[in-house]
């Protein structure tokens, strides 16, 4: 700030890089980075811990074991058949238990012992090989109604039939299976870009606020040019938000590191084998970092656009609010159409600023057509420019010339004289 106050004729390009350069240094070294930094793997870690928990829990809840209340001999001929078609069918089979109580016990009455809720079958069957009866729920006897036909059907053939071997000749890639793979990686590149932009481009907002209320931005403006702060105070949040997911990737990646086996055992997935991109994994992440900075700029420009139209904090949370649903509602319209490139809505969301960064990246991952991205990224640097300059001429509006409202209303009331109502200040231009 002071050097824009020695040299009131700096270039828009140089007191944006003044107010960069102050908020960048500002924020980078306060206490509450620190803490910023540290927030996040609060609620990733109870979302981790959460889900492991639920996961396990639902895999306990769900039973594919089937009760047998049949005679001693076609239990074990069901059992047998059972444990022959297993390994080749996989979990298709269900588990045949014999039902203790059904043992030599010939009044047992295998529905009312359903609807007693004893036992955790998913089915029991009685009857026999020839004529089988299933009782359990309709969406039981749905599931397993074709497997137990299958098992009964082995189980009453005299000969067995033996499994030939299946000779397999395997290919790299398909065209169905390049496209569901680069699919998984669009959609994963969408969600960790909106987390990312969700989850940083608070910053914008709190720091707008903190120094509107300390009215350090009506003196910063009176030096500067105000498209020219708020231009500077994005690129800054920007280059903090950098460096907190230098630091959050580092920790990830010593995190995976040490613990990949665990991670790959608990959720099936290796990253080492994540799908390649259309445009592959350099220029893809490239893109992702320029879809990243474009995502941040717009909605950071829409944030600094609400902190010029509310007087107090507390209107700055009303407004904020509805500007987060939009983005949410946007990165579902970007979502939802993935797979239908090229079509209206897909366009749309290619063409509307706030879902362009989010349906670009994913074309990026479907897509190895270039010339589409230079000019999404123009088109988006495009409205980053318009919001910003929107922002600034509403904050001089509103707030630069609210200096002495108060006082015109002491001296004449609403219709105080003009002089009264003159702004203390006016913004450089």
């Amino acid at each position: 700030m002071s050097d824009a106050a020695a040299n009131p004729r700096l270039s828009r390009l140089e007191a944006a890089w003044v107010i960069a350069r102050r908020d960048f240094v500002a924020v980078l070294f306060s206490r509450a980075f620190l803490f910023f930094l540290i927030g996040p793997l609060f609620p990733i870690f109870v979302g981790g811990l959460a889900g492991a928990i639920g996961g396990q829990v639902q895999r306990d809840a769900v039973t594919t074991d089937i009760g047998m209340a049949m005679s001693a001999e076609d239990n074990a001929a069901m059992i047998a058949s059972s444990n022959r078609l297993g390994p080749q069918l996989g979990r298709a089979i269900p588990v045949l238990k014999v039902v203790p109580e059904a043992v030599g016990n010939p009044d047992f009455d295998a529905r009312e012992y359903m609807e007693a809720r004893r036992g955790n079958y998913a089915a029991i069957l009685t009857g026999t090989i020839a004529d089988p009866e299933l009782i359990g729920t309709e969406a039981q006897i749905q599931r397993w109604e074709g497997p137990v036909k299958l098992i009964a059907a082995d189980a009453m053939t005299a000969e067995r039939v033996a499994f030939p071997d299946v000779e397999e000749t395997l290919v790299t890639s398909s065209a169905a299976s390049e496209r569901s793979t680069r699919i998984q990686t669009a959609t994963s590149a969408q969600l960790l870009l909106f987390l990312l932009t969700m989850l940083l481009a608070g910053m914008v907002l709190s720091n707008l606020v903190e120094e509107k209320a300390n009215k350090i931005i009506e003196i910063l403006a009176a030096a500067i040019p105000m498209d020219a702060v708020f231009m500077g105070k994005l690129f800054a949040m920007l280059g903090v938000s950098f460096v907190g997911i230098s630091v959050w990737g580092v920790f990830a990646y010593g995190f995976w590191m040490v613990g990949s086996d665990a991670i790959i055992a608990a959720t099936g997935t290796d990253l080492a084998n994540l799908p390649a991109p259309a445009v592959g994994w350099p220029l893809f992440i490239v893109l992702g970092v320029v879809y990243f900075s474009m995502a941040y700029l717009l909605l950071g420009a829409l944030f600094l656009t609400i902190g010029a139209m509310a007087n107090t904090v507390r209107e700055v949370q009303t407004l904020s609010m509805p500007v987060t649903m939009m983005q949410l509602m946007v990165f579902f319209l970007a979502a939802a159409n993935v797979t239908r490139t090229g079509s209206a809505a897909e366009v749309f969301a290619v063409v509307f600023p706030l879902s362009s960064p989010f349906a670009m990246l994913a074309r990026a991952a479907l897509e190895d057509t270039l010339w589409t991205h230079a000019a999404a990224i123009a088109w988006q640097a495009l409205a980053v420019a318009v919001l910003v300059k929107g922002g600034s001429i509403l904050f001089r509006k509103r707030v630069m010339k609210s200096g002495n409202a108060g006082h015109a209303r002491k001296r004449g009331g609403w219709f105080g004289s003009r002089k009264a109502s003159q702004p203390v200040a006016e913004p450089a231009e």
